[in-house]
């Protein structure tokens, strides 16, 4: 069944990777009426995400953040579809000069980095542009697919741009093997652990479970740490921005780097907050007693 699925939807996901940019975003407006009014979907979770991360805002100013964020949802989802067909130096007509002077200098000093960054913009683009500049070779770590069809799919178009991946059970092996080589290692870190081995800390408002493998593989290697933001400038235009957060990652005390680049994060949350993944249930487990953070 999901092979007839896969073969069925496949044509479709490729007829809309050619669409020129114009008929993309006008098609981008027909779904969002079905996804926000018709079928609304993960409404109830999105409310909620918003009103708890945001208990000062007024509804009206909650309703506004929601409808924003579906229509940046549908461009970011028909954007990413556009990545199965794009020439690689094509994803650089979505970006506007940003600024990636830190990333210039390790790549100078010829030093690996590690880069954290979160579901904000459009992630999916930004590694493909990235893959375009004489930078570090970028590695992205990926959690493998269930269905077999689509997971090879998802591979072959976040590769054919030049981004190497890393499942993400084998990152800390892979990392090690390519200690010899140039990499830039992005960890999208605002996902959702085991709450039990995660790290407890406030983040929009609520407690809330953080990967600590960033942290300690940073630690362990020693490569320094660089937050990548992905700002949307307008529709269809995006800016890279990149802010070193630890030097020497080592030196830092036991979670110090994770609240610094969640709290990092969580900033840039602030200021865009309709290019965030708030369908997302980022929250859908409570703190155990016997954890803290």
């Amino acid at each position: 069944m999901s092979a007839i699925l896969y073969y069925l939807t496949l044509p479709f996901l490729y007829l809309v990777s050619i669409l020129p940019r114009p008929l993309l975003y006008l098609l981008s407006d027909f779904i969002y009426v079905l996804v926000y009014t018709v079928f609304g979907y993960r409404k109830k979770v999105v409310t909620s995400n918003l009103v708890n991360a945001f208990p000062d805002k007024t509804t009206e100013e909650i309703n506004k953040i929601r409808r924003d964020f579906y229509h940046y949802f549908c461009d970011l989802s028909l954007e990413t579809i556009k990545t199965l067909s794009i020439s690689p130096t094509a994803t650089r007509q979505y970006f506007d000069e940003g600024d990636l002077s830190v990333l210039e200098h390790y790549f100078r000093e010829k030093k690996s980095v590690i880069i954290v960054m979160g579901h904000l913009g459009n992630w999916e683009l930004a590694g493909a542009y990235f893959s375009q500049m004489s930078l570090h070779q970028l590695y992205v770590i990926y959690h493998p697919l269930a269905n077999k069809h689509f997971d090879r799919m998802f591979y072959r178009m976040r590769t054919r741009s030049g981004i190497k991946l890393y499942a993400m059970k084998e990152t800390f092996r892979g990392m090690l093997r390519n200690r010899n080589k140039l990499t830039a290692t992005a960890f999208i870190a605002d996902q959702t652990p085991s709450p039990g081995s995660a790290y407890w800390m406030k983040f929009l408002n609520q407690d809330t479970p953080v990967f600590k493998g960033t942290e300690a593989i940073a630690r362990k290697l020693g490569y320094p740490v660089v937050y990548l933001s992905v700002i949307r400038e307008k529709r269809g235009r995006y800016r890279l921005a990149a802010e070193l957060l630890a030097e020497h990652p080592d030196r830092f005390e036991e979670n110090q780097l994770t609240e610094l680049h969640t709290k990092r994060l969580e900033r840039d949350i602030i200021d865009h907050p309709e290019t965030w993944l708030w369908s997302h249930r980022r929250w859908k487990h409570k703190r155990p007693t016997s954890h803290g953070g």
